[in-house]
């Protein structure tokens, strides 16, 4: 569903990324995991074409993110070609973003109405489905700000959705959050991860959840990908040292 094919990523002469290969199946769920400044929320930024590559290729589900075919040759892909893939992407970010001036049904129906051309009782039919989901069918007549941090997220978690995407992008979703709100909102997630066919690629810290919830994790160092292992092996017996000196660290401060 994913797919880095030598991907280069770099501001002035810092290089972010490194020729970076890697896939992600459909259905699988992800996690990118390692020390900040390793370039892991790049990845998700590149994906959501915040950011352009500087070599290599990204597709999803076959079809090119970052290139397409004018005049018979391969060319750097276009904004109408790259939001044309990036409809089948959700994305939640650490900061929450949703709109301060609208309702939350309508942080819900506004990008399906607009981008996916659903009439708005199809959206807000699917909307109260999703606040249900979550378990906020009561806030949808409240503004974000009214709302707990935990709430925000949730409701956050519920617009991506919206999308209907068939790729779910999770950027430290926890990390604005107090710590009493963090378990619900990655109990949350571990259920939409089991209940969906979603493609999810997460970037966190929470190593217990990467533990519980993903298929495999991505061991992330300096713009590479230094150990690639399902979570019971690469938690338990890391091969790599730069993976057993990084648990180590975040295993000691939990």
């Amino acid at each position: 569903m994913i797919r880095f094919d030598r991907v280069v990523k770099r501001y002035g002469d810092h290089v972010v990324l490194r020729e970076l290969d890697f896939t992600v199946a459909p259905g699988e769920f992800v996690t990118l995991i390692g020390p900040s400044g390793s370039g892991k929320t790049t990845i998700l930024r590149l994906l959501m074409t915040l950011e352009r590559i500087d070599g290599g290729k990204i597709s999803v589900d076959g079809e090119c993110l970052t290139h397409m075919t004018r005049g018979g040759r391969e060319v750097p892909a276009d904004e109408k070609h790259q939001r044309a893939v990036r409809k089948r992407i959700g994305m939640v970010f650490q900061q929450f973003n949703l709109f301060p001036n609208m309702r939350v049904l309508q942080n819900l129906t506004e990008a399906p109405i607009r981008t996916l051309g659903l009439s708005k009782e199809e959206a807000e039919s699917r909307a109260r489905e999703l606040l249900e989901m979550v378990g906020l069918s009561d806030k949808a007549d409240a503004h974000p700000t009214q709302l707990s941090g935990g709430q925000q997220q949730r409701v956050a978690i519920a617009r991506a959705l919206a999308m209907r995407p068939d790729v779910l992008l999770l950027d430290e979703v926890t990390s604005a959050l107090d710590p009493e709100l963090v378990a619900g909102v990655l109990a949350l997630l571990k259920e939409i991860a089991s209940t969906t066919d979603i493609t999810i690629l997460c970037v966190t810290h929470e190593m217990e959840f990467a533990r519980n919830v993903s298929d495999r994790v991505l061991m992330f160092d300096q713009g590479q990908i230094v150990e690639d292992a399902p979570p019971a092996k690469l938690f338990s017996e890391p091969e790599h040292s730069r993976t057993q000196e990084f648990l180590r660290a975040v295993l000691e401060r939990a």
